[in-house]
């Protein structure tokens, strides 16, 4: 979890259990266990993941409850552990990214969440198939209009306070809040009843990463009983739970979820982060009409007031001389003007340095003087776009690409904003389990797999 997040929240006494050992299972037992649950999961029709800290871990985010957990040093007294990375710029876990491959496969049905870090979001499950019990520190909400959205930036608020933005809809401008809740805030119905009916509904209920200690939540996976359906716990501490559970996994959820995919002999999908951002350029002629005067604003395109967290610096530099002007991003939007003579004609350069986090350092952006093209009409289309930068990074296991996703010119007065996406993150998973032989278990799921088929051929027939 976020640190900030943490120290965000109002003091209680009692946070519950802490501290607790953590039990490993051995290297046969995990392996026997990882086999039982492949095979649940490739028999399930209505599979429900419903995950906590333990999941974010490997991401660089403490947890709460381990032995290292938040709230563990805390009560000790000790100084609070230090997130290996910003929090804005936590990649998703192998586990992330293999529910993601799941749900593109349609296997997965649903994923319940305890966690703020906005990580499942940012992996690439649907929203529609997520429900965010605590909340999500990247995300604000309108309360009236219902819209929600969805930052680059960690909000400064929590507690469902009001942040200093307001929701972009012309008919509603009203002030949006954060989504995160504080101890004494009630779970957000509508996630909760989203929850609650995919449990009902789920013949499978994988726990990952949790202690199932907090209430309610963690009651809903129990929801799934009723039904016949299974649920399977894989945490490194025990739970409150864990006898009424057809399978208790005690290892790394990586590892856990690594060995499953194996078995199912899927793929995890590879991560890739894009980052956007806005440049506004805008000219207008002296009152003698011999010079063009220009101004250009690099800003979030959350707002020209919103943090740009992924830019550390920006140097302007042009093609017809060597003046150019680097500053830092402590202030936004950044902003510099020129005047140039009429005819004169010249490129503008941004070279962008990104922070801490980005797995590349910096990128070159070309801008033209002249977008007199544009004004005739410029298409884009940004789905299409944003998918060839995926791929080449993929190809290329790198980050940097970076193209026009979004453009929009006004004739009076005459400027032009653009918005530009670039590849910040490239994160491949290779996995492989080094222990046994895979292929009686493969065997077993391919045999399931023909079964499964004749049986919906016959059921076809009749």
């Amino acid at each position: 979890m976020s640190l900030g997040y943490a120290e965000k929240l109002s003091f209680i006494e009692d946070v519950g259990q802490v501290g607790m050992t953590e039990f490993f299972d051995s290297a046969h037992v995990l392996q026997d266990k990882i086999e039982q649950l492949a095979k649940l999961i490739e028999k399930s029709r209505h599979l429900v993941v419903f995950t906590g800290a333990g999941i974010s871990t490997s991401c660089g985010i403490p947890d709460f409850r381990g032995p290292k957990g938040i709230w563990t040093l805390q009560r000790e007294g000790q100084p609070l552990p230090e997130a290996s990375l910003p929090f804005h710029r936590a990649m998703p876990s192998m586990t992330h990214m293999a529910l993601v491959g799941l749900e593109k496969a349609g296997i997965l049905k649903f994923v319940i969440s305890q966690n703020v870090d906005g990580l499942h979001l940012r992996s690439g499950i649907p929203r529609e198939k997520l429900a965010e019990l605590h909340g999500n520190s990247f995300m604000e909400t309108c309360p009236s209009c219902g819209a929600e959205y969805y930052r680059d930036f960690e909000l400064e608020t929590i507690g469902l306070k009001e942040t200093s933005r307001r929701c972009s809809d012309e008919k509603c401008g009203a002030k949006l809040r954060d989504t995160v809740l504080d101890w004494e805030d009630a779970l957000p119905p509508k996630e909760m009843n989203l929850a609650e009916k995919h449990c009902r509904m789920g013949d499978l209920v994988l726990c990952l990463g949790t202690s199932l200690q907090i209430t309610p939540a963690c009651n809903l996976p129990l929801k799934s009983l009723r039904g016949g359906g299974k649920i399977v716990i894989v945490n490194l501490q025990k739970t409150p739970k864990d006898k009424k559970a057809s399978l208790v996994i005690h290892g790394f959820v990586d590892t856990v979820i690594a060995g499953v995919m194996e078995l199912l002999n899927m793929k995890i999908p590879p991560y890739i982060r894009i980052d956007l951002f806005q440049t506004i350029l805008s000219q207008s002629l002296s009152s003698d009409k011999k010079f063009v005067n220009w101004t250009i604003r690099i800003a979030s395109v959350h707002g020209l007031s919103a943090p740009l967290p992924f830019i550390k610096s920006i140097e302007v530099s042009f093609s017809n001389n060597q003046n150019y002007k680097e500053a830092t991003l402590d202030t936004q939007p950044f902003l510099l003007k020129r005047r140039t003579v009429l005819t004169e004609t010249f490129e503008i350069f941004l070279n962008l340095k990104f922070s801490d986090g980005c797995g590349c350092l910096n990128t070159r952006i070309e801008i033209p003087f002249n977008f007199q093209d544009s004004i005739e009409g410029f298409k884009l289309d940004k789905n299409a776009t944003l998918e060839k930068m995926r791929d080449a990074a993929i190809e290329d296991s790198k980050c940097g690409q970076n193209a026009v996703v979004e453009r929009k010119t006004v004739l009076v007065p005459k400027s032009e904003t653009t918005v530009h996406a670039i590849v910040t993150n490239v994160k491949t998973f290779d996995y492989q389990l080094s222990n046994g032989d895979m292929k009686p278990i493969k065997e077993g799921l391919k045999t399931t797999r023909k079964q499964r088929s004749k049986g919906r051929k016959r059921k076809t027939r009749l």
